[in-house]
């Protein structure tokens, strides 16, 4: 039976940090085949049609913001800078019971693009419930406010929307840190924009970058106003309804990184904790009838999310298995491991290829740690919805 346990939680997780990925590459390349063929008959097909000019959507550009006034005028001059036809285009500032002048500072820009809507502090969910219906715009784009977008990115994610079976787009969100080239989380995220990118490419991807995404205002339906996570959920409601969401490489957001790893942990505790609220309100994914964004729900969420029960399954079962050789290097193997992860912590290695594995592993045991501490906020209903912006350099 230990035995049974112990190969379960292995292979579970290798199919979600690895198999899975893996999976996407070999489905991408079966693929190809037909992906060139279609875009050489698309080609043909523009190239007897119009000329292409097709008119571009009305958009707006909806931002929630709390206490933003150090980056919220850097983000109006982003936002009003973007190449996209202005006549076509509104910024919409949603104030959540902003008290350092981050109000002020948006009305007194002086372009007709810029809208604010003010508001007691009641959470992001509750803006999102309040700007996305009032928004102009055909195409809602959803941004932070410290997340600065590159010139030609909305016109790069509303372009998929000439696809009526597309519903959501998300982008792809740069972290940069400004004291350090190579950091933790850059790895661990550009693996995740890459299962992104595959699942995009089948009309999958299991919830949005929260800096860049864009949806149809038509299919936003109002959240529960204890939401937490928005992000993660809207493009799943979308994705449940059975519309396509698309990844676009080429729209490019930057965004900031936090050197407060306090803090960060606690954001990460509190995303987790919204993960698990969210199961509940998109239960046609969970079904193997929903096809492949089921088999993307499963494999790159719930599995993930498992991840900290999987890893202490995998360690308690080896240690009822130290009869054989083999079962005595995986728990070797094991605490190796975590014996690295608090290496990572106490930061005894200074350079090379060690404190880079070290940093890793610390990054992994630390995130999954924030998954457990997230999962008893959820149940324990403790995870207030209202965020608390997280202080930058």
């Amino acid at each position: 039976m230990a035995e049974v346990f112990f190969w379960c939680a292995v292979l579970l997780l290798a199919h979600t940090y690895f198999l899975y990925p893996l999976s996407l590459f070999l489905l991408e390349g079966a693929a190809q085949v037909l992906k060139n063929a279609r875009d050489v008959r698309r080609a043909e097909t523009v190239n007897q049609g119009s000329s292409g000019q097709r008119a571009l959507p009305s958009v707006s550009l909806v931002v929630a913001a709390y206490n933003e006034a150090s980056c919220i005028q850097q983000k109006l001059e982003n936002s009003l800078a973007l190449a996209y036809p202005a006549e076509r285009f509104e910024v919409l500032i949603g104030s959540d019971g902003s008290s350092d002048g981050t109000d002020d500072i948006v009305r007194a820009c002086s372009d007709a693009r810029v809208r604010l809507s003010p508001a007691p502090r009641a959470g992001k969910t509750t803006v999102l419930n309040r700007c996305i219906p009032m928004a102009q715009g055909d195409i809602v784009v959803l941004s932070d406010a410290n997340t600065m977008i590159e010139p030609e990115a909305i016109e790069r994610l509303v372009r998929h929307f000439e696809d009526p079976e597309v519903g959501a787009v998300c982008g792809k969100l740069r972290l940069y840190n400004p004291t350090k080239q190579d950091y933790e989380e850059s790895a661990y995220w550009s693996y995740e924009s890459l299962i992104k990118m595959y699942e995009g490419r089948r009309g999958a991807v299991v919830g949005a970058n929260g800096g860049l995404y864009a949806i149809r205002r038509s299919l936003f339906t109002l959240l529960p106003p204890s939401t937490i996570v928005d992000d993660f959920v809207i493009p799943l409601r979308i994705l449940d309804q059975g519309y396509k969401v698309v990844y676009e490489e080429h729209a490019v957001a930057h965004e900031e990184t936090t050197e407060d790893y306090g803090k960060e942990f606690g954001r990460r505790a509190r995303i987790a904790a919204g993960n698990f609220q969210s199961i509940r309100m998109v239960p046609g994914l969970l079904l193997p009838t929903a096809g492949f964004p089921a088999f993307a729900f499963w494999s790159h969420k719930l599995l993930r999310w498992c991840a900290p029960a999987l890893m202490g399954m995998a360690l308690v079962a080896n240690l009822f298995l130290l009869d054989r050789l083999f079962y005595q290097f995986t728990l070797f193997s094991q605490v190796l491991f975590y014996a690295l992860a608090y290496l990572g912590k106490t930061g005894v290695l200074k350079r090379g290829t060690a404190k880079k594995a070290a940093s890793v592993a610390y990054y992994f045991v630390t995130m999954n740690l924030a998954i457990v501490v997230g999962f008893w906020r959820f149940l324990r209903n403790s995870q207030r919805a209202a965020w608390d912006r997280t202080a930058r350099a």
